[in-house]
């Protein structure tokens, strides 16, 4: 429990970083958007304001999986950490969609023979203060996600990420269009259209494991020949069966049989069960939900 609690410390303490500069950097790109009349930056500070909301969705999803079992949650409360990370998903991909959709609307535009806007230097000093510190929030909180072993960690990390790589898009972008002028002014939408395909492809890579989780898919074959391995390990254990496992949250609910001999009296029958219970927890974290069932080997 006190593992669990500082692993819940961290988790919030990076995500509070994240909203803080989040919060900050969005205000400042909507500014630049706006003032430096580039489509592209405004499209990033959407983006920039789904990793506020993002933060917000983590940080909540942290408040409720620390929960400790209850008679509702015998399993606990790790899926909500889980929900918190299908939520993360299906925002990239509604940013991912509105930022092309617009991106489309002014290369209509400019297709069309309106005139677009060349985008102002503001625009540019944006992009570039947004690549540096969402790179550096980037490598932060993936080194805190891998850590603690947090889904919803992990893929806020990407979430920063998806939006340094959106601006350096943006960066392109802007930069072409006030190099080349009224000329070069649909540079500005085509880098918004890749920065939100860009999303997508983040948005998916986060959203599949997580509806995974949810749907109660077993876990990988890695992972699954880690367990064989492990009740393999003990000579105690002449055979095993009925391997089932699934991640809930951070965590991990582990069941199987054991098959010992029948001559096993019911003291090292438990013992041989604590020895497996306690190296699969070093392996899968100490929340891991574990049930082992002892049947008779007769040989």
């Amino acid at each position: 429990m006190e593992k669990e609690t500082l692993r819940n410390k961290e988790a919030k303490k990076i995500t509070l970083i994240g909203f803080w500069v989040n919060t900050l950097l969005t205000v400042f790109k909507i500014y630049a958007g706006i003032l430096g009349g580039s489509g592209a930056m405004i499209a990033d500070s959407i983006h920039s304001l789904s990793d506020f909301l993002t933060d917000m969705v983590v940080l909540l999803g942290f408040k409720f999986s620390e929960k400790p079992e209850d008679d509702c949650h015998n399993y606990g409360h790790g899926k909500y950490e889980t929900l918190a990370t299908a939520v993360i998903g299906v925002l990239l991909f509604f940013v991912g969609f509105e930022i092309i959709k617009s991106g489309i609307r002014n290369i209509g535009a400019f297709i069309k023979g309106e005139s677009l806007a060349v985008p102002g230097i503001i625009a540019l000093v944006a992009a570039l203060l947004s690549i540096l510190s969402k790179e550096i929030l980037y490598h932060y909180t993936i080194i805190v996600g891998n850590k603690i072993k947090s889904p919803s960690i992990i893929a806020n990390a990407w979430h920063h990420r998806s939006d340094a790589f959106s601006s350096i898009g943006t960066l392109l972008g802007i930069g072409g269009a006030i190099i080349l002028g009224r000329r070069g002014a649909i540079l500005d939408p085509i880098a918004s259209i890749i920065v939100g395909l860009f999303i997508f492809k983040i948005a998916y890579r986060i959203l599949t494991p997580a509806i995974n989780e949810l749907m109660e898919a077993s876990l990988n074959k890695e992972d699954k020949s880690k367990i064989k391995e492990v009740i393999g390990s003990n000579k105690e254990v002449k055979d095993f069966h009925h391997l089932r496992a699934r991640k809930i949250g951070s965590g991990t609910a582990i069941e199987f049989h054991i098959l010992v001999n029948d001559n096993l009296n019911i003291k090292d029958a438990h013992q041989v069960c604590d020895a497996l219970e306690g190296q699969l927890r070093s392996s899968f974290g100490e929340s891991s939900i574990i049930t082992i069932h002892v049947e008779p080997f007769n040989s």
